[in-house]
C-alpha cells in the first residue's frame, strides 16, 4: 500500500483541489493507497473541507490535532497512522505536484530507501528565500555528508522500515534522509516540479532559518557524539583549562618581570573563570555519559543497528532475510 500524507494549516481553498489531484494520480497507479491529511489546528474552514472529502472518498483519512504543533509534529502524526509500506509526504499548498509521486515511487523501486524531491526550478517569489535555502542546503550537505540539493522539499518517498523508528522534534522533518542514512538506508534525489502558491500565504518566516540551524547543530551532535558526549564537553573543558593555564602564566610573567600587580590586570580573574568553566564542562560530560548509559541500558537499546544476518538465529525484530541483490551500503 502507498500512504500519501500532507500536513495542513489554513488551506481551506487548497484542500478540494489537492484531494482531486491526488485521487486522480493515485488511481492510475493501480495499487492500494490511502491519503492521510493532518489538520494542524487550522482556524479557517480547513477541517470542514477535510470532513467533506473524507465522506466522499473512503481512501482519505483525516487527523485533526488539538493544538497547533507545527509541520514536523503533524508529519509524525501522519507517519504513525500510515499503514502503507511506502510513505510519501508532501505539502498541502499545491506547490508540490502530485503527478511526481509515480516517478518517486518508480525510483524507490530501483532499490533506494529514500527518494528526496529536488525543486530544481523553485517558484518562490523572494530571491532572498531561495538564496538562504541554497546556502542552508550546502551547509547541511557539508556537515552531514549526505549530498542533497534540497532538504527543504517536503515531497519525498520513503520505505516504511527506514523511518518507523525515527522520532522528530522542532523543524527536523527535513532531516529524515539523514536519519534514514544512519540506519543504513540508500538515499537519492529526483528533480520534481514546483508551482507558485495560488491560495493562502506561506507560513514560514526568517526565524525558521535560526530554528533549522539549531536543529542542524543537534543533528551533528547526535551523529558524531550521541554515544560519547564526554568528547564534546570534556574536549571543551580541556581547552578551557589550557587557556586558563596560559593566561595564568602570562599574569605571573607580567608580575615578576614587569612589576604589574595582579589587581591591575583582569588576567587572574580570566584564568580562574576559564578553570571553573573547564571543570564544569568536564563534570557535565561525565553526567551526560551517565545519562546516555541509562538511556540505552534501561530500555535495552543497542548503540548499533543490525541490517540483516546470515545463518544466525537472533530476535525477529533485529533481522531480515539477507538479499544479496540489495545489500545496504555502510554509512560512515
Amino acid at each position: 500500500m502507498i500512504s500519501v500524507l500532507a500536513p495542513l494549516y489554513n488551506e481551506e481553498k487548497n484542500v478540494p483541489i489537492l484531494v482531486e489531484r491526488l485521487i486522480s494520480v493515485l488511481k492510475q497507479l493501480q495499487k492500494p493507497f490511502e491519503i492521510i491529511l493532518v489538520n494542524d489546528c487550522s482556524d479557517d474552514s480547513t477541517f470542514d473541507q477535510l470532513y467533506r472529502a473524507a465522506q466522499q472518498h473512503p481512501e482519505i483519512k483525516v487527523i485533526n490535532l488539538k493544538r497547533r504543533s507545527g509541520q514536523t509534529a503533524a508529519m509524525m502524526a501522519g507517519i504513525k497512522y500510515a499503514s502503507g509500506s511506502i510513505i510519501v509526504p508532501m505539502d498541502g499548498d499545491l506547490q508540490n505536484d502530485p503527478t511526481d509521486i509515480p516517478r518517486l515511487i518508480a525510483k524507490l523501486e530501483e532499490g533506494y530507501d529514500v527518494v528526496s524531491g529536488w525543486r530544481k526550478n523553485r517558484k518562490d517569489k523572494t530571491i532572498r528565500r531561495k538564496f538562504l535555502s541554497m546556502l542552508a542546503n550546502k551547509l547541511i550537505s557539508w556537515l552531514t555528508g549526505i549530498k542533497l540539493h534540497d532538504y527543504g522539499c517536503s515531497l519525498k518517498a520513503y520505505r516504511r522500515e527506514v523511518i518507523k523508528n525515527v522520532k522528530l522534534y522542532g523543524e527536523m522533518h527535513r532531516f529524515i534522509p539523514i536519519y534514514a542514512s544512519w540506519y543504513g538506508g540508500r538515499v537519492t534525489e529526483l528533480p520534481v516540479q514546483h508551482h507558485p502558491r495560488i491560495h493562502g500565504k506561506s507560513k514560514y518566516g526568517l526565524e525558521r532559518i535560526f530554528k533549522v540551524m539549531l536543529d542542524l547543530l543537534l543533528i551533528k551532535f547526535m551523529d558524531k557524539y550521541f554515544t560519547k558526549p564526554i568528547y564534546v564537553f570534556g574536549g571543551f573543558g580541556i581547552v578551557c583549562f589550557i587557556l586558563g593555564l596560559v593566561v595564568g602564566i602570562i599574569a605571573l610573567y607580567l608580575k615578576f618581570f614587569h612589576g604589574t600587580s595582579m589587581i591591575q590586570t583582569p588576567l587572574p580573574l580570566l584564568s580562574v573563570t576559564l578553570a571553573v568553566v573547564g571543570t564544569m564542562n568536564v563534570l557535565m560530560g561525565l553526567l551526560a555519559e551517565i545519562i546516555i548509559r541509562t538511556y540505552f541500558e534501561s530500555q535495552n537499546k543497542d548503540i548499533y543497528n543490525i541490517g540483516s544476518t546470515l545463518n544466525i538465529e537472533t530476535e525477529e525484530h533485529l533481522t531480515e532475510p539477507l538479499n544479496f541483490a540489495r545489500v545496504p551500503q555502510c554509512v560512515e
